[in-house]
């Protein structure tokens, strides 16, 4: 750093300079300094016409060289960039040091921890040697409740208060809960932040604490408005407010939740939040229950919910030295398990999901927020990071509304012939209105939806598959419909506008978060009108999507895959009626499976009973994982039309249920997998063993090594050609070349996805120009097995060109011994868009 800032000032010294005709160094007058900044705020880096026509308009610049002021940019450049690097790095330099001060602190609690643990096993072995088979020992209560103030006057409120911040802080920064490191997320300096859930205590409780690049005003004002980060808040209303010295406040607040299934209830919450500043500078919002169910708003709005319990719990907020804030976050409930079937009661136990779906997720959001408002994340099509998050929004809450169907909604139950595992809901024009005006025509909305247990399925890996390949459980042809019908006078049941699609779906990347547990995109279905006068006309149906959950290793999240249609046009004001699956891993503590699902009152499904529990067993602990897939579909109807509709929702929620047994089937790890997956996923043996050959057939044409480990086997190999910096695109070898594999940089190059990839041949990625040029290069291609190819420009799929300083292609085999030829490959070289 010392050398850096050296050169620094070196640099900032001889900036000034310039050699006159007789070789000395002379400095440049503050006239002429004055008149090259001005041109260089304008244009940092002009051209030699520019500089010469500055010369002879700047007199004061007359007798200086033209190659002295190219110099003079080039040095001034350089010391832009020299202050951008220095800045870059004090702002790493104090994050870092903000992150050591925050694990220090943490090493300093577990040393606590530790102490405590150790004084309390050591009290307990003196009491086992003094009182032997005591059975009053079973009556201690290892986590007693404070004695609840009375919370009908300002007093009792305040004491209430005062007790939850202290308990809090216990819990945030002390040893009053037993903390373990969440499974698979370690702290550092690169991670998101220290995440714990508890280990032994009353309820469920996780925490986490980070460092997050905004002041702490800001974080308290996002982190109370609730329902803008945790998808499974439905509502929260302040009903009272009162100042509470230490210029805090008092509110007290009712928050309802959405239930994840349609198999258990919702749950509500009736608390004291306490929002104050410490003497240090911290602030704290804390929160905790204020008595059972008969407290809070008016009994008949909470009826479809259980009282659910909220121990102390809340956020504490740090300023940091040079900006941003250190953040505490404990979330501490108790769920009521009781009240779920014993399938669900996994679920309401544990700490894990607790973790995910409120504690990350309150980080995640927060630094998101701070990422964007450092102008650190760029989203595609124009679209302002609120907007795409107002979208994302919708989609989950119109989900979790139609999976809930609250009566208050405008939900009922509607009874369908034959249809005991599916609960057909409808809505009214009512709810129709809230999402747009536009839709006022119409007489409501259908939902049919369903929960069933999965056995030995990776949720992450299903939704990945339903995501991937929605052909293989969707009818293109409903989703038509569902599209058509948002449109006043489209047409109105299916049919009525014959339509061929092509079986392939195209998916647009929109945004995502930073860390990508979250994925907005638009998806496009291919259609082709079957009368021959309507041939031209587009009939391609889009849909507005979001993917959540796909990362294997995150213990715990919730898998989602949630779509709607949208127009073409995509205006930030549609109306959305969202439809998708959510896959929640559950963990095995209860009995026989069928058991269950009996208690469950018939409405769930076990997608896997055709399978073999024999066989299955025989797979270890794979075998005993479950988890809850929840299915809902949403149509909206005509008045006349709503019996038909209710029917064909019924059919095809089955159907969709048939083909997610197929799948479920495809994708479990369990060894009797009778439907193979033809894509080349990342992990799959066939991308692994696709690696091999790439690399084996690219030193066998080229003799040198496309990787620069050459002992690396498997999934390691795998991995590195994934990563490769290059992008790298195998193609079939059939007459017109379809590409089937591209590594990430290739489908970074081509913007586009593993799935829409295979719908793209070779020849699309080209201009007129680019395929005249390619022709005698694939010619030699085929003959000599390989070919370098100079730089070019090749065009991606939304359109953007891209420049590359060099390309090669070989024949890539299966068998090097027999020249088994498998496909072509591709590597484009220091690519770039233009």
């Amino acid at each position: 750093m010392a050398m850096a800032v050296a050169n620094h000032h070196e640099s900032g010294d001889n900036i000034n300079r310039h050699l006159d005709s007789s070789g000395k160094y002379v400095r440049y007058t503050a006239e002429q300094v004055e008149a090259l900044e001005r041109v260089y705020s304008e244009c940092p880096k002009p051209t030699s016409l520019r500089r010469q026509q500055l010369i002879r308009e700047c007199s004061i610049l007359a007798h200086i060289e033209p190659k002295q002021i190219k110099v003079w940019f080039q040095n001034r450049r350089c010391r832009d960039k020299q202050r951008k690097e220095a800045s870059r790095l004090q702002s790493v330099n104090r994050k870092l040091s903000a992150m050591n001060k925050l694990l220090m602190e943490e090493n300093d609690r577990l040393q606590k921890q530790v102490s405590h643990l150790v004084c309390e096993n050591g009290y307990m072995k003196q009491q086992l040697t003094t009182v032997v088979n005591d059975a009053s020992c079973d009556s201690v209560d290892t986590n007693p409740q404070p004695a609840l103030r009375d919370a009908n006057s300002h007093a009792g409120l305040l004491a209430i208060a005062e007790e939850t911040l202290t308990e809090f802080l216990s819990k945030a920064t002390g040893t009053a809960v037993d903390w373990v490191q969440m499974p698979g997320m370690k702290p550092g300096p690169d991670s998101v932040g220290i995440f714990a859930i508890s280990q032994r205590c009353n309820g469920v409780a996780a925490r986490a604490c980070g460092l997050v690049s905004l002041e702490p005003m800001k974080i308290v004002e996002i982190l109370k408005d609730r329902p803008s980060w945790f998808r499974d808040c439905r509502s929260l209303e302040v009903f009272t407010m009162f100042p509470a010295g230490n210029g805090g406040t008092i509110e007290l607040v009712y928050m309802q939740t959405y239930a994840p299934t349609t198999l258990a209830p919702a749950r509500d919450f009736w608390t004291l939040r306490y929002t104050t500043s410490l003497d240090n500078g911290s602030f704290v919002v804390c929160e905790r229950s204020l008595s059972g169910s008969g407290a809070g708003p008016n009994a008949s709005s909470a009826a479809q919910f259980v009282r659910a319990e909220m121990l102390p719990s809340g956020y504490l907020i740090r300023p940091c030295d040079g900006g941003g804030s250190i953040i505490h976050i404990v979330d501490h409930i108790n769920l009521e398990g009781w009240s779920v079937p014993d399938v669900l009661r996994p679920l309401y136990e544990s700490s894990k999901v607790v973790a995910q779906k409120m504690t990350i997720a309150a980080l995640r959001y927060i630094r998101q927020i701070a990422h964007e408002t450092n102008g650190e994340v760029v989203y595609g099509l124009g679209r302002q990071p609120a907007v795409l998050r107002t979208y994302s929004q919708r989609l989950s809450r119109g989900f979790n509304d139609a999976v809930n169907g609250f009566n208050d909604d405008g939900w009922s139950i509607m009874h369908c012939n034959g249809a005991e595992d599916i609960i057909v809901a409808v809505n009214s024009t009512k709810h129709l209105n809230s999402i747009s005006d536009s839709l006022s025509f119409l007489g409501g909305v259908l939902c049919a939806k369903a929960s069933m247990l999965l056995q030995n399925v990776p949720p992450a890996v299903l939704v990945r598959f339903l995501r991937e390949h929605r052909s293989e459980w969707a009818d293109f042809n409903v989703d038509a419909y569902s599209a058509a019908t948002l449109k006043a006078g489209a047409f109105a049941y299916p049919g009525m506008r014959p339509t061929r699609f092509t079986g392939s779906q195209v998916i647009m990347p929109l945004g995502h978060t930073i860390e990508n547990e979250e994925m907005l995109e638009v998806v496009r279905l291919e259609g082709h009108s079957l009368v021959q006068e309507d041939a031209f006309v587009s009939r391609d149906v889009h849909l507005l999507q979001i993917c959540t959950g796909i990362d294997e290793n995150a213990i715990g999240a919730c898998s989602e895959l949630i779509f709607a249609p949208i127009n073409e046009m995509f205006p930030d004001d549609a109306p959305l009626v969202p439809s998708g699956f959510r896959v929640i891993p559950v963990d095995t503590k209860t009995g026989d499976a069928q058991d269950l699902l009996t208690a469950a009152n018939h409405r769930t499904l076990d997608l896997t009973s055709s399978l073999d529990v024999g066989s299955a067993a025989e797979n270890g602990s794979n075998a005993s994982s479950r988890c809850i897939l929840t299915i809902a579909f949403q149509f909206p109807f005509e008045n006349n039309l709503q019996e038909n509709v209710a029917n064909m929702a019924c059919q095809y929620v089955r159907s969709v249920i048939s083909s997610v047994q197929r799948v479920a089937m495809a994708v479990s790890p369990s060894g009797l997998n009778t439907v193979s997956c033809s894509k080349l996923s990342p992990g799959s043996p066939e991308a692994v063993t696709l690696a091999l050959w790439i690399c084996q057939s690219y030193n066998h044409h080229l003799g040198s090594d496309l990787l620069r480990t050459d002992s690396l086997g498997g999934d390691s190999l795998l991995r590195q050609l994934w990563d490769h910096q290059d992008a790298i695109l195998c193609c079939s070898l059939k007459p017109q070349p379809v590409f089937m594999f591209a590594n990430q940089a290739g489908l970074d190059m081509l913007e586009t996805t593993l799935v829409a990839l295979q719908d793209i041949t070779l020849e699309k990625i080209f201009d007129e120009s680019g395929r005249k040029a390619l022709c005698p290069d694939f010619a030699k291609l085929m003959q000599q097995g390989f070919a370098c190819l100079p730089s070019g420009i090749c065009v991606s799929t939304m359109g953007r060109h891209v420049s590359y300083e060099q390309a090669v292609s070989w024949k890539v085999f299966a068998d090097s011994e027999d020249n088994n030829l498998h496909c072509l490959a591709f590597l484009f070289v220091n690519w770039s868009f233009l």
